[in-house]
C-alpha cells in the first residue's frame, strides 16, 4: 500500500522523478519551477535518490545535458518555466527529432515583458508543434501520476518521443494538497527498465544530425507524426494498467464531468478546470445543464474524444489562459477544428498573467454565452475576452467594445 502526504505540486514532480529512478537531472533555476530541482537536490543529498544532479549555466544547457544523458542510455529529467522554456526551444526539436525519450516538467508562467511570474499557458502551448507529448494536470495528485505515466509512455517503442508534464504556476506548484504515493515496488512493476531506439557509446560511432536528403527528412517527420498518433493507444493502455495498480485510471486523454446530458460544455485545461466543475454544479442548480470537458493531454490531441463528448451539444465555451495574437485562444482553434464548429462555439481568453478567475466568473461566462445563443441562435464567437468582470468581444479585428486603457 502507498502513503498519503501533503505536498506542493513541485514536490509531487520531484517525488515522481525519485520513484521513476531517474539517474540524471540537469537544472537551472527559474520561478516558479525552482522548488522541483531544489527538492530533487535535497533527496539526492539525503541519500534517498540515487542520481546525478548537473548544475548548468542556462536552461538551454539544462535540456542539452538532459538530452545528452538520455542519448547515453539513462533515464533523465529536467524542469523549467516561461523564459527558461523559450531558451530551451532549439533543444526541444533536437530531442524530439532524435526520437530520444526525455521527460520535462513545465510549471506554466507568463512570458514578459512586462515581467510577470504568474500563471499563463503561452509557454507550454508554444511547444505544441515540436514533437513533444504534452499533458496538463488539474491537481497535485495528477502531477505525480502523470509524471510517472509520462516516463512509461515516452519510452514505449511505439512512441519514442519526449514528453512535457504541465502544472500551473503557484496555483499548483506552491499549493499544498494531499497526494497518495504508491510503494516503490508498485512503480517498479509499472515502469520497466528504460528503453530507447539507440544509444551513443564511446567507440561505437553512429551518425546523427547530419544533412539528410529532403525526402528522408520529410519521411522522418511523417514517422514522428505517426508515432504521436500511436501514442493515443499507448496512453490508453498505460493509463488502464496504472489504474489497476493504484485505483486511479488515466486511460482517457480527456476528463468529462457531467457531460452526458449537458447542453453547454465548458472546455479547457489546467487547474481552473476544478473551478469549472464547481461552476457547472452551480449552473445546474439554476436549471442550466452544464458540463466540463478537460483536456488532460494536448499532444497527442484527443480529437476523437472531443468529438464524442461535445459535437452534439448546444454550445461549447472554450476557456483559454493565453491568446494567439490576431487570432484567438490556441485551445479554441484546436477544439473548433475537431468539432468543425458544428455546435455554437465561444472562445473566452481569460486569466492571462495570473488574473484570478473564480468559479463565479466561469459561471458568469457560461451565462453570457447562453444569452448569446438564445438571442442569436447558433453563434461562432472566436474571442470574447473576459477581464475583471467585463466582456470585450473582438472578432476579426473589429473592436465591438473598447479595451481598457493600459
Amino acid at each position: 500500500m502507498g502513503r498519503l502526504m501533503a505536498m506542493r505540486g513541485n514536490d509531487a514532480v520531484a517525488y515522481a522523478v525519485k520513484y521513476a529512478r531517474v539517474e540524471v537531472v540537469a537544472a537551472y533555476p527559474i520561478t516558479p519551477q525552482t522548488i522541483i530541482v531544489e527538492k530533487i537536490d535535497e533527496l539526492i543529498a539525503k541519500g534517498e535518490m540515487d542520481a546525478e544532479m548537473i548544475h548548468v549555466e542556462s536552461e538551454h544547457s539544462a535540456l542539452a545535458a538532459t538530452y545528452g544523458a538520455a542519448v547515453g542510455g539513462v533515464r533523465a529529467f529536467t524542469a523549467t518555466s516561461s523564459h527558461g522554456l523559450m531558451y530551451m526551444y532549439e533543444m526541444l526539436w533536437w530531442a524530439a527529432a532524435s526520437r530520444i525519450p526525455v521527460v520535462m516538467a513545465v510549471v506554466t508562467r507568463a512570458i514578459g515583458p512586462p515581467w510577470n511570474i504568474h500563471v499563463e499557458h503561452a509557454d507550454i502551448l508554444a511547444t505544441r508543434d515540436t514533437g513533444w507529448l504534452i499533458s496538463m494536470s488539474e491537481n497535485n495528485q495528477e502531477v505525480f501520476d502523470l509524471t510517472i505515466i509520462m516516463f512509461r509512455v515516452t519510452e514505449d517503442p511505439r512512441v519514442y518521443l519526449p514528453g512535457i508534464v504541465g502544472l500551473d504556476g503557484f496555483i499548483l506548484s506552491h499549493t499544498v494538497e494531499p497526494v497518495e504515493l504508491p510503494d516503490q515496488e508498485t512503480v517498479d512493476a509499472f515502469l520497466p527498465p528504460r528503453r530507447q531506439p539507440y544509444t551513443m557509446e564511446p567507440g561505437k560511432p553512429i551518425a546523427m544530425g547530419n544533412i539528410f536528403p529532403d525526402e528522408t527528412f520529410e519521411e522522418m517527420r511523417m514517422d514522428m507524426h505517426r508515432s504521436m498518433l500511436e501514442a493515443k493507444k499507448v496512453i490508453a493502455e498505460v493509463g488502464r494498467e496504472y489504474g489497476k495498480l493504484t485505483g486511479r485510471y488515466y486511460d482517457k486523454l480527456v476528463e468529462c464531468y457531467r457531460c452526458e446530458d449537458a447542453d453547454y460544455i465548458i472546455a479547457g485545461m489546467g487547474s481552473w478546470m476544478g473551478d469549472a466543475k464547481i461552476a457547472a454544479d452551480m449552473l445546474r442548480e439554476k436549471g442550466i445543464r452544464a458540463g466540463v470537458l478537460r483536456l488532460r493531454w494536448v499532444r497527442p490531441f484527443p480529437w476523437e474524444e472531443v468529438r464524442e463528448a461535445a459535437i452534439s451539444k448546444k454550445a461549447v465555451i472554450v476557456l483559454d489562459r493565453s491568446v494567439s495574437f490576431g487570432q484567438t485562444g490556441p485551445l479554441f482553434l484546436e477544439l473548433s477544428a475537431a468539432l468543425e464548429a458544428k455546435p455554437s462555439m465561444i472562445g473566452v481568453p481569460a486569466g492571462v498573467g495570473g488574473v484570478d478567475i473564480s468559479y463565479e466568473d466561469i459561471a458568469a461566462i457560461v451565462e453570457k454565452a447562453l444569452a448569446e445563443v438564445e438571442e442569436k441562435g447558433r453563434v461562432y464567437i472566436p474571442s470574447l475576452w473576459y477581464h475583471l468582470g467585463k466582456f470585450y468581444p473582438i472578432m476579426h479585428g473589429e473592436e465591438v467594445l473598447p479595451f481598457p486603457k493600459a
